[in-house]
């Protein structure tokens, strides 16, 4: 993983300057950002194939139709990172450099997830209790800031796969907690989202951005924050 955390940032600043407008990206946006960085797809890789999808998109003689989300940019994404890797291949180095990162913010973040996941109201089942969950998660939560303002020296790709398994298991216990009805409104417009593009993702990709667009929803359904360090 990438020794930085502002990826969600800059890709939706980028985006934004060549719609040259604010337009917010959606639920479906964010997840395929999240896949991307899942992939360990570089920053520099999505800037580059979001620029090449816009410069092919003016190119067109007739473009009655505009790129309103990042799902149009996803096969130039994908060929631009093919061309970093074989481009790398036997330098030694990444393709992109670190950038550095406040411990101090880490922290602060770290502290305003775990009041918010206090002070959430969620769902009771006589199998799940997320409540319980989330109580857990703000625990460690504290102690994981505390830590680092004690020792700034910390590991931040162990905090970050830390913040994945509590994330994990907050995701695993919403899903089980939550009502039939809501899972189905949930999947149901994850169907719709992902409808147009399923001829122009690998089934594998699909299948990933189905699973974060429903473990993102349920996450707002209950005004829950997002976990790791890339969402600061």
């Amino acid at each position: 993983m990438e020794n930085y955390f502002n990826y969600f940032t800059e890709i939706e600043e980028h985006f934004q300057r060549h719609r040259s407008s604010t337009l917010l990206l959606s639920t479906l946006d964010w997840a395929l950002i999240e896949t991307w960085k899942d992939a360990g797809i570089p920053l520099e890789a999505v800037l580059r194939g979001i620029d090449s999808t816009f410069e092919r998109h003016a190119k067109r003689p007739a473009r009655t139709r505009k790129i309103n989300g990042l799902a149009f940019c996803s096969q130039e994404v994908l060929s631009a990172a093919e061309d970093m890797k074989e481009a790398t291949v036997g330098t030694g180095r990444p393709s992109s450099s670190a950038k550095g990162i406040d411990t101090a913010e880490i922290a602060m973040f770290l502290l305003e997830n775990a009041k918010r996941l206090e002070a959430a109201s969620l769902p009771e089942s006589p199998t799940a209790s997320p409540h319980a969950v989330a109580a857990d998660t703000a625990r460690v939560l504290r102690e994981l800031a505390q830590r680092l303002s004690a020792g700034p020296d910390s590991n931040l790709e162990d905090l970050e796969r830390r913040l994945t398994v509590l994330e994990e298991k907050l995701f695993a216990v919403l899903h089980a907690a939550a009502p039939d009805e809501l899972l189905l409104q949930v999947r149901t417009a994850a169907d719709r989202e992902l409808a147009p593009y399923r001829r122009k993702m690998p089934a594998a990709q699909i299948e990933q951005l189905h699973k974060q667009f429903v473990n993102k929803r349920l996450l707002e359904e209950h005004g829950l924050p997002r976990l790791s360090l890339f969402y600061m």
